[in-house]
C-alpha cells in the first residue's frame, strides 16, 4: 500500500516512521563527525588511571579522543564510533589521537599516557608514519607511550596484532588489552600476545562492591592477567565501596570516575604542577 501523508517520502525499505527518524539522525551525525575530522575538529580528553593504595599518584594516563562540532560541542563518542570503526575516517580518528598524544608526550617529558587504536590501523600508512616519526624524534617516548587495542578489535587480525606489538614492545612501546571480558578472545592467542596491561571491562566492576556475580567474575579475570603477567586495571570505578574491594582483591590499577573524569585541562597545564606518575 502506498504512504500518505506527511510519510510518503520514506523510503519503502524502512519498516516505520521511527526507524527512518533514527536512521536519518545517525547519518546526519556521521555526516557532522566526518566534516570536522577533514577540519580537524579533534582534541585529547585525559584520565588518570591510579595505583591501587596510591591513588594520589597516577600510574599514567589515558588520552581519549573528542570530536567537536563547528560551535565547539563534543560529539559523544557513542553515537557515530561504532559505524566510524570500519570507515577511513576511523582510521584518520586514530592519526589524530596518536598525533596529539605523542605530542603531549614530547612536550612533558614526565608523562606516560594511553592511546586508543584499532587493528585496523596498523596496516593503515598515514598512522604508521606517524607512529614511527613520533618515535624517531624523542627516544624518551617509546617507554612512556601506551597504545590501547580493545579485545574485540584485537581478534579481528590476531596474528597481524602480535607481530606488531612484538616489533613496537622491541622498541619499549606498551599494549593494553582494553575492555577485557566485553569480547570473545580466544585463549589460544591470548597467550600469545603479550600485552602487558590488562583492563577489566566496567561491566564486571560497576557495584561489585555488593555484586555477588560481578565479584566472580572479576575475580576470574583478574587470575588471567596474573597468569600471563599482566597489570591489570578495573575501569568503569565509580564507587569509594567498588575502589576498597578493588583493592582488597588484588587489583593493579583503578580508573573511573571517582577518580576523575576524562577532562581537556590535565593537570599538567597549571602553572608549577610536578608531574606524579609511576
Amino acid at each position: 500500500m502506498a504512504r500518505k501523508g506527511k510519510w510518503a517520502d520514506i523510503p519503502a525499505g524502512h519498516d516505520s516512521p521511527l526507524n527512518y527518524a533514527v536512521s536519518t539522525r545517525d547519518r546526519s551525525v556521521i555526516d557532522m563527525v566526518e566534516a570536522a575530522i577533514r577540519h580537524r575538529q579533534v582534541l585529547l580528553a585525559f584520565q588518570p588511571v591510579v595505583t591501587a593504595g596510591q591513588t594520589d599518584r597516577p600510574a599514567f594516563y589515558e588520552g581519549l579522543i573528542r570530536v567537536t562540532d563547528e560551535t565547539g560541542r563534543v560529539i559523544p563518542a557513542r553515537e557515530f564510533i561504532t559505524q566510524l570503526e570500519t570507515r577511513e575516517s576511523g582510521r584518520i580518528i586514530d592519526c589524530l589521537a596518536l598525533e596529539k598524544g605523542l605530542a603531549t608526550l614530547a612536550e612533558y617529558p614526565d608523562l606516560r599516557l594511553s592511546i586508543n587504536m584499532s587493528a585496523r590501523s596498523i596496516g593503515y600508512r598515514r598512522w604508521m608514519r606517524t607512529l614511527n616519526k613520533g618515535l624517531d624524534a624523542d627516544p624518551t617516548i617509546a617507554e612512556r607511550l601506551i597504545l590501547e587495542i580493545t579485545e574485540s578489535s584485537a581478534m579481528l587480525v590476531p596474528e597481524l596484532v602480535i607481530g606488531f606489538m612484538t616489533e613496537l614492545q622491541g622498541r619499549g612501546v606498551g599494549f593494553a588489552l582494553d575492555d577485557f571480558g566485553a569480547g570473545y578472545t580466544s585463549f589460544r592467542f591470548l597467550k600469545d600476545f603479550f600485552f602487558d596491561i590488562l583492563k577489566i571491562d566496567g561491566q564486571f566492576i560497576r557495584g561489585i562492591a555488593t555484586s555477588a556475580d560481578n565479584q566472580v567474575l572479576a575475580a576470574a579475570l583478574l587470575s588471567i592477567g596474573r597468569q600471563f603477567d599482566m597489570v591489570t586495571v578495573a575501569e568503569s570505578v565509580e564507587r569509594a565501596d567498588d575502589a576498597a574491594y578493588l583493592s582488597a582483591l588484588g587489583i593493579d590499577c583503578l580508573q573511573g570516575y571517582y577518580f576523575g573524569a576524562p577532562t581537556v585541562r590535565p593537570p599538567w597545564l597549571d602553572t608549577g604542577f610536578a608531574q606524579a606518575t609511576g
